[in-house]
């Protein structure tokens, strides 16, 4: 069986789970940023996967499965724009490659928390000079090494909240039809194991000589439970995600 998963610090738990758990035989995890792993399960190198939500209208013979995802029900802390004006004064958004779902939010936020229109742009390299008037969206762990280095920092989860009352669903598990029922129900114990144990989890990836507090971030920032409130998110989201437009390079 082989297991896609997003190689970002709010997976170990679930990764935990998966090599620990014991439920799970001959498991191979493909780890990988969101694009290249929802790229492992097109292309069937994975018959199961933790995707970025935004990739689910595209997917053909796949359902959601697990009560599981990436969410929050609060600040997330790890998808931000952040820029030195506020966000209706920027005019130019450079977007981090790594996850369509969190392009999309900003688009929707733009649109209709904010009423802006920006040029989107691709973030060809994170050492970029950000100019005034121009915002950045980043995500994953290296938003932590740029926390207070610009005047507003915005939440993208804390927005969406503010915007719809609802909370969200950046990634959930999904698995081709017919897969069996058994392996279903394993990979819901394991992952049920997995977040049970955070504390161990985050000591046998390191992330407890960070300079950050990984278990604050990981009880308090991310929200595993993907419950009838994220499900009915979900639905909101898809259905008003519209594309952005990229300026070329």
């Amino acid at each position: 069986m082989k297991i896609a998963a997003v190689s970002y610090l709010n997976t170990i738990p679930f990764i935990y789970g998966l090599r620990h758990s014991g439920l799970m035989d001959d498991v191979e995890l493909l780890l990988a940023p969101p694009a290249k792993c929802t790229k492992n399960y097109v292309e069937g190198r994975a018959d199961i996967a933790l995707l970025p939500v935004a990739a689910l209208p595209s997917l053909e013979n796949m359902e959601i499965v697990t009560d599981y995802c990436i969410g929050a029900d609060g600040p997330v802390r790890t998808v931000v724009l952040m820029s030195d004006v506020p966000v209706q004064e920027v005019k130019r958004v450079y977007l981090d490659p790594h996850s369509q779902t969190s392009v999309q939010l900003l688009g929707y936020l733009a649109k209709n928390r904010w009423k802006i229109n920006p040029e989107w742009c691709a973030l060809d390299g994170y050492e970029r000079e950000i100019q005034s008037g121009e915002g950045l969206l980043l995500i994953g762990d290296k938003v932590f090494d740029y926390e207070g280095k610009f005047t507003y920092t915005y939440d993208l989860a804390a927005e969406w909240i503010a915007q719809t009352k609802l909370p969200f669903a950046f990634a959930v598990w999904v698995a081709r039809r017919n897969t069996p029922e058994e392996v279903l129900s394993a990979l819901e114990e394991s992952l049920t194991f997995g977040v049970e144990h955070t504390y161990e989890a985050i000591l046998e990836a390191g992330f407890d000589k960070k300079p950050y507090d990984a278990y604050t971030y990981l009880t308090q920032n991310i929200d595993y439970l993907f419950d009838n409130r994220k499900r009915r998110a979900l639905e909101l989201f898809l259905d008003g995600m519209g594309g952005i437009k990229l300026t070329p390079p």
